[in-house]
């Protein structure tokens, strides 16, 4: 039976001595979009993160397709928050987008022609083919976001980490963004993404993960994203968050 792509055992965070993730256990499925829910400080980054070998294990080991990360390295492909990225270095979006071709040409192989067709292609596929010669910082944050999918796409992963790509994003850019994960999960990829809207979950993931510090949940979104699994998740805030989202749904000013 082949390994799945991501397995965590055992695994605990800590920052500074203090854990910020406890025993966490998760077997992912493959070909499905997968969304990691919980509230401000859940640890949901984190969780990334340590997948990804940016976060220190204090105990715990992961698996990507039944290795450790560091030998499955050219597998994974990675959007962090954009709040994390120095905008101002001066690059151009395909120079971004380039990026992502690095991990298959090794140390001492520079992009050529076919890297920078392929850049081309997948600034295409994010509709920002327009915007190759701009100047990274001149972009709107949702501009920026576009052209880190498209460096994600360039890698051209098996597995992704999407770390809040809806935050900051008009509406256009959101349903554009998930219908590019949408492609990804239909082709096969396997992709994780960090989410905040309680109310897209069920239109947007197969698969859901519960996490608040401890793994809550985890499983097909059908029979895991209940309120019953969202009340230990969120607790008292879950009420707070209803109430918001039904306030914006009919219009009203926030409370």
């Amino acid at each position: 039976m082949p390994a799945p792509p991501l397995e965590i055992h055992d695994m605990t965070v800590a920052y500074h001595r203090k854990p910020v993730l406890w025993d966490i256990d998760l077997v992912a499925p493959e070909g499905q979009l997968i969304g990691i829910i919980g509230p401000n400080g859940a640890g949901k980054s984190t969780l990334i993160k340590a997948v990804l070998g940016l976060a220190p294990l204090a105990s715990g080991q992961v698996r990507i397709y039944g290795l450790p990360y560091a030998q499955q390295r050219h597998l994974v492909g990675y959007v962090p928050q954009r709040e994390t990225v120095d905008w101002d270095f001066p690059v151009t979006a395909l120079d971004v987008v380039m990026m992502g071709t690095y991990g298959r040409l090794g140390w001492f192989r520079r992009p050529g022609a076919a890297e920078r067709r392929l850049a081309q292609s997948c600034l295409e596929k994010v509709g920002m083919q327009g915007y190759a010669p701009r100047q990274i910082q001149q972009l709107s944050g949702g501009q920026q976001q576009r052209i880190f999918l498209a460096r994600a796409l360039a890698q051209d992963a098996h597995i992704y980490f999407m770390d809040e790509p809806f935050a900051g994003v008009d509406a256009a850019t959101e349903q554009a963004i998930v219908t590019l994960l949408q492609s990804l999960r239909d082709g096969g990829k396997t992709v994780f993404v960090v989410h905040h809207e309680l109310q897209s979950v069920r239109n947007y993931f197969d698969f859901v993960i519960l996490l608040n510090l401890r793994l809550v949940a985890a499983g097909p979104t059908a029979t895991t994203f209940t309120r019953q699994n969202l009340q230990q998740t969120y607790g008292g805030r879950l009420t707070i968050l209803e109430e918001a989202a039904e306030a914006v749904r009919l219009g009203e000013p926030p409370r």
